[in-house]
Formats: C-alpha cells, sequence, structure tokens
C-alpha cells in the first residue's frame, strides 16, 4: 500500500520546500523541531494529521498519540494571519467566522485556549449609486424593526415580509443543521454487509430522518429552495432589487454561479447557517485574524500532547508518512486536510485507488470565481451614502460585510456571465470587510486593513492568457475604481495590496482551483457524493487514510464539522484494530 509523494501537501507551495521546520508562534507545549534535526519528531504515532485542523485535537484527546504535519510555515492552511505590508496584520484568505460548530468550542475550550470573537451588529451594509445626494443605503443587523425601516426605503412590502423570510429559512437551517454532525448515511451497507453493518447503517438514518420530519408540511417549499436558482426564491418574497442582491451574494459566494443557476440556494443557506454566541447566522471577526482560532486550536491539541510540525512531507502511506530527507514515520492511520485532488490525485499514487473513484475524483467541479484582496489603507472609507465622522472613527456600518456593485441582481448575472467567457468581470461583485474597525491592533494607529472578496474572476483567462503581474494589477485597479465610484479618495488612501487569484489561491493554499470549498457546493457534490459516492463517511478506498478537511461532508468554510465527524469515525475504526 505504500505510495510516494512527489508533489505538495495542499497547503502550501507546489514548486517550494521549506528548508527546515519552523515553531509557529505561541503554541505552548508542542512539541516543534528545528531545521535538520528530524529526529525530535518520533517515528511512529497512531496517527498522523495532514494540514493542521481539529481533527488532531480529537484524537489526541481520546488518547491517541497524534503528529500534525502543516506544510507551509504558518499553521492553519486558509485560516491565517499574514503580516504582508509591514505593520499591517491580514486574515489573507478566509476572514469571517460563523460557521465553526458550537460544540467545537465548548469541547476544544477554545476561548481557554486564547479565542476572542467579535461579533458584528449590524452585520450588512449595501451602499447605491444613484442621482440622489445622498445616496441610498441597506443597512441590516439583528433589530428586526430597525431592519424593517431600513427596507422600506425600498419597498414597504418587503419590509413587512422580510421577518416570514426569515423565520422560513430558518425552519429549514434548523432541519439542515441536523445533518452536518454526523457522517451521511452509509448506503451500501443498507443493501449488503452483515447485520449488524445494517443495524448500525439504519440507526445512522436518523439525523436523515430527524431533518424531514423537522421540515414537515413545509417540505416541497424547502425542496424548491435547495433545487431552484435563489433568484426566483427572493422573487418570490420580495420586489426591492436592493434587497434581492443583497441575499443573493451569500447564494453565489465562493460559487462559479449566478443568481439564475439552478441550486444557487443551497449555498445561501450555508452561509447562514451558522451561529455566534448562541446567535443564528451571525458572522464575526476573530481577534487578531484568522489565524488566531488556528492558534487556539493547535494550543488545544499540544495541550493534550500532540506533536505539531511545520514542515515538508515527501510522501504518504496509509501506514504513515515519509520525510523529504526519507525518514519514514510510521503510523496506523492517515487523516488528509488536504483536498480531494491532492489527497488522491497527488498524494497517492493512482494505482494504489479504483479507477472509477480516481474519475469520481477529476470530475469534481473546483471552477472558481474568486480574487481576494488584501489592502493597508490609511483611512476609513468615507461612502458617499455614509460619509465618516469629523473624528474618522468607525461608524456602525464600517464593521458589516459591504456589498458594493448590489443595487440589483442583474449585475451580478452579468459578472458572472462575463467571467464564464473568461474575462474577469468589468463590475464585479464585491464584499468590502474592514476587520480593524473593531480590532484596532490589526493596524497602525489611524490606519486599516480591508479584505475584499471579488468575483467573478476565471481561473484560465480567454485565450490561455496568464494571471501575470500584469493581469492582476489590471484586475485590481478595477476593483479599485469601483470601490472609488462608491467611497471617493479610498485609491488614495492605499498604502499596499496583496492580489490572490484563483491560481494563487491554489498555489498558496492548495485550494483546487482555487476554490474555498474545496469543490462547488452544489447539490451533486453534497452529502452522499462528497467527495465521492460510496465514500462520503471519511473513509477512504485505502484503509487507514482518511479525508477530513473541506472536500468531505458538509463542505467547505471554517466550520470545522468534517475534522470532527472523521475524528470519530477513525477512532472507532482505531478501536477495533
Amino acid at each position: 500500500m505504500a505510495a510516494r509523494l512527489q508533489a505538495r501537501l495542499g497547503t502550501g507551495y507546489p514548486s517550494c520546500w521549506l528548508q527546515g521546520w519552523r515553531l509557529s508562534p505561541g503554541l505552548p507545549g508542542a512539541r516543534l523541531a528545528h531545521a535538520g534535526a528530524a529526529d525530535r519528531l518520533q517515528r511512529e504515532y497512531d496517527a498522523v494529521v495532514i494540514g493542521a485542523g481539529n481533527t488532531a485535537a480529537y484524537l489526541q484527546r481520546a488518547g491517541v498519540r497524534t503528529a500534525v504535519l502543516e506544510k507551509r510555515h504558518v499553521l492553519g492552511g486558509a485560516a491565517v494571519t499574514e503580516e504582508i505590508v509591514p505593520g499591517f496584520k491580514f486574515s489573507r484568505a478566509s476572514y469571517l467566522l460563523s460557521l465553526l460548530r458550537p460544540q467545537i468550542y465548548t469541547e476544544l475550550e477554545l476561548q481557554r485556549h486564547g479565542l476572542k470573537v467579535l461579533p458584528r451588529d449590524p452585520y450588512s451594509f449595501t451602499p447605491l449609486l444613484e442621482d440622489r445626494s445622498p445616496p441610498r443605503s441597506l443597512l441590516l443587523g439583528h433589530n428586526m424593526a430597525q431592519n424593517q425601516q431600513q427596507i422600506a426605503q425600498f419597498s414597504q412590502k418587503d419590509a413587512q415580509a422580510y421577518p416570514e423570510y426569515e423565520a422560513f429559512m430558518g425552519g429549514l437551517v434548523s432541519a439542515l443543521d441536523l445533518l452536518l454532525d454526523a457522517p451521511p448515511v452509509d448506503t451500501a451497507a443498507l443493501g449488503q454487509g452483515s447485520l449488524l453493518q445494517r443495524l448500525r447503517a439504519l440507526r445512522d438514518l436518523r439525523p436523515l430522518l430527524r431533518a424531514g420530519l423537522a421540515l414537515g408540511r413545509q417540505l416541497p417549499r424547502y425542496y424548491e429552495v435547495l433545487t431552484a436558482p435563489i433568484s426566483k426564491i427572493l422573487d418570490q418574497w420580495f420586489e426591492s432589487e436592493p434587497l434581492k442582491a443583497t441575499l443573493a451574494t451569500d447564494a453565489v459566494i465562493g460559487a462559479m454561479a449566478s443568481p439564475h443557476t439552478p441550486g444557487s440556494g443551497y449555498v445561501l443557506l450555508h452561509h447562514v447557517m451558522g451561529e455566534l454566541e448562541g446567535r443564528r447566522g451571525a458572522w464575526g471577526y476573530v481577534a487578531g485574524g484568522m489565524g488566531a482560532l488556528s492558534q487556539a486550536i493547535a494550543r488545544a491539541a499540544a495541550a493534550q500532547g500532540a506533536h505539531i510540525f511545520a514542515e515538508k512531507v515527501r510522501g504518504v502511506r496509509a501506514q504513515g508518512i515519509v520525510l523529504q530527507d526519507g525518514t519514514e514515520v510510521r503510523s496506523k492511520m492517515v487523516l488528509s486536510n488536504a483536498s480531494p485532488q491532492i489527497t488522491f490525485l497527488e498524494l497517492i499514487s493512482q494505482e494504489q485507488l479504483p479507477k472509477d473513484f480516481v474519475q469520481r475524483i477529476q470530475q469534481v467541479d473546483t471552477r472558481s470565481p474568486v480574487t481576494k484582496i488584501n489592502v493597508a489603507v490609511d483611512r476609513l472609507p468615507s461612502f458617499l451614502a455614509a460619509p465618516n465622522a469629523c473624528d474618522g472613527q468607525p461608524l456602525p456600518h464600517h464593521q458589516c460585510s459591504i456589498h458594493l456593485n448590489c443595487e440589483g441582481t442583474h449585475l451580478l448575472h452579468q459578472a458572472f456571465t462575463e467571467a464564464t467567457h473568461g474575462h474577469p468581470s468589468s463590475r464585479p461583485m464585491i464584499e468590502l470587510c474592514i476587520p480593524s474597525a473593531l480590532d484596532p491592533e490589526l493596524a497602525p494607529a489611524g490606519c486599516h486593513v480591508v479584505s475584499l472578496f471579488t468575483q467573478y474572476t476565471p481561473s484560465v483567462l480567454a485565450g490561455g492568457q496568464p494571471w501575470d503581474e500584469q493581469a492582476r494589477n489590471a484586475y485590481a485597479d478595477t476593483v479599485f475604481d469601483c470601490i472609488e465610484a462608491y467611497a471617493p479618495g479610498f485609491k488614495a488612501s492605499v498604502i499596499g495590496r496583496d492580489i490572490l487569484t484563483p491560481p494563487d489561491l491554489e498555489k498558496i493554499f492548495g485550494l483546487p482551483g482555487g476554490n474555498i470549498f474545496h469543490g462547488g457546493m452544489s447539490l451533486d457534490q453534497l452529502y452522499f457524493a462528497r467527495p465521492a459516492p460510496s465514500y462520503s463517511g471519511y473513509r477512504s478506498p485505502i484503509p487507514g487514510l482518511y479525508l477530513c478537511g473541506s472536500g468531505a461532508h458538509p463542505g467547505g468554510g471554517v466550520m470545522g464539522a468534517a475534522g470532527r465527524n472523521a475524528a470519530h469515525v477513525a477512532l472507532k475504526d482505531f478501536r477495533c484494530l
């Protein structure tokens, strides 16, 4: 079963091996080796986890001797904090927190290990470009009466319908929530296998049955939400375009899809099913950036005795790992946080895998529309629709996800259409966040860090043109021109910027095709079929090798469910060894 790796782990650079193990800051208790001291890593563990995540913490707290091997010099995959511009600390890839399963906070005692979350209220701000002074804007938060007042600027009918819409969507989210914290039903075991296997499969049906019962009489309507274009669903509820476009952003964010794409409703649900501090659908910033979350999880694992190394891996076996210097680290289990594509098409020799499984992994849709731009600015953006205060201090809307080019869903569809023809959107969808509005330690006094999550940009440009520096800067200039129209003076405030196109997101963070979910979140790539039919339960075709990252059920985002679920599955198998 031996298989050698001649390429990358999913969390780092494809063409550059790090030359030494480096300590990730602030990991008391973690055992880390310095450059050239491979003997500090033990030669045998019960489990080796490729890439940082919560899996190691759950294994180690259950008494499984576990080592974590991270490819980059910082822990966390896409959930990292990096100082790209001196003095400015960016959540370089992922940038908001909501989806992390609530039990992970408590089970791993993340607050004790340093995690501090900064909830946002209000949480959404959509300024408009229009021929009136000042232009209107839509500000949404957790106060329903204030939301209705905001929506009434555009439609009294919509203001009255909004609470019912929120309750309707909340019912569907509550039902789907029951499916997140357990593996999908093993359908193969239902039709074959021993009596005990069949009984276990029937037992595993319970979350699915409870979800169905929770949907009740609304099941036909909820089915439509999951399968229809989100534009169709929103048209049934509302008439004002700014509201519909604002809500539609959650249905297409991170997805190469338009609001008119069938099935886009599920992606919206995926982005509203999280919670912070008991409030459903709330999103917040992590104090210190997203890397502080990864550090807290690493501390939780290290406190239990896990060994954590920031280093390269040359080969992977179901029985362990081969280091770049040829050292073999044996283990009974290997769990991969890398994407399915990297895990099964690059880390593992394909001769070890069933041909139909390899074909399924090759066919996973990993298209990405995302270019992330991190910007250092010397002052807060001042929007025409909500000018800054005289003292330059943050106002409530500065803590929000600020939606630009969202006057109507037709603009989102137009941006998507351009990208499908290989052209970066001329008027891209922009989600602008300013985490330093709530966490001023991220930037020097008076300055701020700005996160621009933009789409649509194709992974491959028309005519096969490369995403070179000229193409990157041309697109970033287009984005900045758009922001300037809403907030004059923004371009003059820029100190530095970091542009991450889909190929950059793949190269640096191992996101296949730049896809933030390790694969599209369309219905054909979820639940039973994630990452492939008959392999949705975290086990792979190679005994002892498990998938525990975003490419497994229930999917992407900083959720932690796949890692926690995979750890529980692996623990069951480990106890049977």
